[in-house]
């Protein structure tokens, strides 16, 4: 190998190296650096050398320092320096890395460990009191009062079956919201005739003795995941029949080739002042929070369903009082059914 040799492979190094390099003097100027630092700082070569650095630097130190780029926009870059000598003189060495990425996936990790707490916490605050109950309600059916009567104990029985499937929709509802941030896969949409599927669904329900009218033409058809459909209206129901009063009003009709479902109860309505939070997750009218019990998941689901589905669910004020619940999907189109 010639002298020079390592001189040329040292400048070889330097202008491969994927960290931006820079020299500064004990001025705190410039003197050199290679193109992956030209690049990071946005800034031609020439540009840079002989430019003023604008940071201290500390020979070992580490430090991540927040660099405003010539269009305004800021970066943050993670910086480690070294002192050198070259012809007697003091010569820092900076080592920069573009940081961005990792304060972003840094924030990406902090805020899905905020909402699995969050999840966590939803959870075991709403299965305790159904859990408490059910227990308190099974010890008096092991070890009942003297005096019990039949009826007494049918009806422990059915506030035991009634906390059971709220219980069941609670964690549907939880498994369900945990598929969708997951890397939960949409079901095939298919072929599905809306008022048969109603129901079926009404007879598999715990809303059998309710007050629930029905009015879906015979011949409307979905393409929709039959999975999530279910789970779309079974969210509207239990919400109307939670926070609305009875009749519950289940209509449904073909517009601009799509299927409008809508789901309207008699209660009070919603809030104006929160309607615009009623498909977040979480959220819940603090004027009905206390008195009834919710996770703040049904509407988000359903809207996070139907816009999978190619559809979208809203909220319309009933006339003249009452909220109604719509959803719209995808309607099949005539010349593909069998």
């Amino acid at each position: 190998m010639t002298d020079d040799g390592p001189r040329n492979l040292y400048e070889a190094m330097m202008l491969a190296a994927p960290d931006g390099i820079v020299a500064v003097d004990a001025d705190g100027c410039v003197r050199a650096c290679n193109p992956a630092a030209a690049t990071l700082l946005e800034r031609p070569a020439d540009e840079l050398i002989g430019s003023v650095l604008g940071f201290p630097l500390v020979h070992g130190e580490a430090t991540e320092v927040t660099l405003v780029l010539p269009n305004g926009r800021s970066k943050v870059v993670e910086m480690r320096v070294t002192l050198a000598r070259l012809d007697g003189r003091h010569l820092y060495v900076a080592a920069l890395r573009d940081g961005t990425r990792r304060r972003q996936a840094d924030h990406v990790l902090q805020s899905a460990l905020e909402h699995q707490s969050v999840v966590v916490a939803v959870a075991a605050h709403q299965l305790h009191n159904p859990l408490a109950a059910l227990g308190a309600l099974v010890h008096v059916l092991k070890e009942p009062p003297p005096g019990l009567t039949d009826e007494g104990r049918a009806e422990l029985v059915g506030r035991i079956a009634e906390r059971t499937a709220r219980l069941q929709s609670l964690v549907r509802k939880l498994l369900t919201a945990a598929r969708i941030d997951g890397a939960w896969q949409q079901g095939v949409p298919e072929a599905v005739e809306v008022l048969d599927f109603l129901l079926e669904r009404l007879a598999e329900s715990a809303a059998r003795g309710r007050d629930l009218r029905l009015a879906v033409p015979a011949q409307l058809v979905a393409r929709v995941d039959r999975v999530g459909f279910a789970e779309i209206f079974t969210n509207y129901l239990e919400n109307a029949l939670a926070y609305g009063r009875e009749p519950v009003e289940i209509t449904a009709r073909a517009t601009g080739g799509r299927i409008e479902l809508s789901v309207a109860d008699h209660g009070p309505g919603v809030p104006e002042s929160f309607v615009p939070h009623l498909f977040e997750r979480y959220r819940r009218d603090p004027a009905t929070a206390a008195a009834t019990e919710g996770t703040g998941l049904g509407l988000w689901i359903a809207r996070s369903l139907a816009r999978a589905n190619g559809g979208d669910a809203w909220y319309e004020p009933g006339r003249p009082n009452g909220a109604v619940f719509c959803v719209s999907l995808p309607q099949e189109p005539p010349s593909t059914r069998a």
